[in-house]
């Protein structure tokens, strides 16, 4: 059920949004790969973000691609939740980790175990419009458990101008994204988190005040 919900969303809703509507600007979308279990990180200034990236894959994988997001902010009420969950498919995330015990992290590998892609966000939360914060190392912990699993860079533009953060209503604003070489695990936290933030400074390089390239 959650499948077929997901994709009607997606068909009927995201997509046409995404890509008629708004004109969405993609370059190397073939670097998303076709096989999974893959991880999707990206900047993220917007809830476009996601929409975005999984309008992206084909609708045949959708339900294997997976947005890990704030279980805070997701799951405040009973009606985003259900949302988020069902139709979405978010994985959880706990961002205020302080004094826990268990692992933050188990909801995210199990995914992966089971071969879904996941969508991952670095900086975790949504900063100011076309601006980066510096990376969290999230992103090296996970990476340093799924060492085969393939880390895709995307860099968007534009998303966080046409829905600002706070914002409900869409401003027609010309949005780019770019989809980089893929990294691995490299044994180090410290290369890994400089490989990754270096792929993102050329990935934002190829984009333009008129488009992507």
């Amino acid at each position: 059920m959650k499948g077929i919900l997901r994709l009607l969303w997606f068909t009927l809703f995201a997509s046409p949004l995404i890509f008629l509507i708004m004109g969405v600007n993609v370059r190397n979308r073939q670097g998303l790969g076709t096989t999974s279990p893959s991880i999707v990180v990206a900047n993220h200034n917007s809830h476009l973000d996601a929409l975005v990236l999984m309008s992206m894959f084909p609708l045949s994988s959708l339900r294997k691609v997976r947005p890990v997001a704030a279980q805070d902010y997701f799951l405040r009420n009973r009606w985003l939740a259900w949302f988020a969950l069902n139709v979405i498919g978010i994985i959880p995330f706990m961002r205020l980790a302080e004094g826990r015990r268990d692992d933050p992290f188990a909801a995210c590998s199990a995914a992966l175990t089971g071969g879904e892609t996941l969508i991952f966000f670095p900086e975790g939360s949504r900063g100011e419009p076309e601006r980066m914060a510096e990376f969290r190392t999230g992103i090296a912990h996970l990476a340093r458990r799924h060492p085969n699993t393939p880390v895709i860079p995307v860099f968007l533009q534009g998303t966080g101008k046409s829905l600002p953060r706070g914002e409900w209503v869409l401003v027609p604003v010309i949005c780019d994204v770019v989809v980089g070489a893929a990294l691995h695990w490299d044994g180090c936290r410290k290369s890994f988190m400089k490989r990754l933030a270096d792929s993102f400074e050329r990935l934002a390089s190829t984009v333009s005040r008129h488009g992507v390239d």
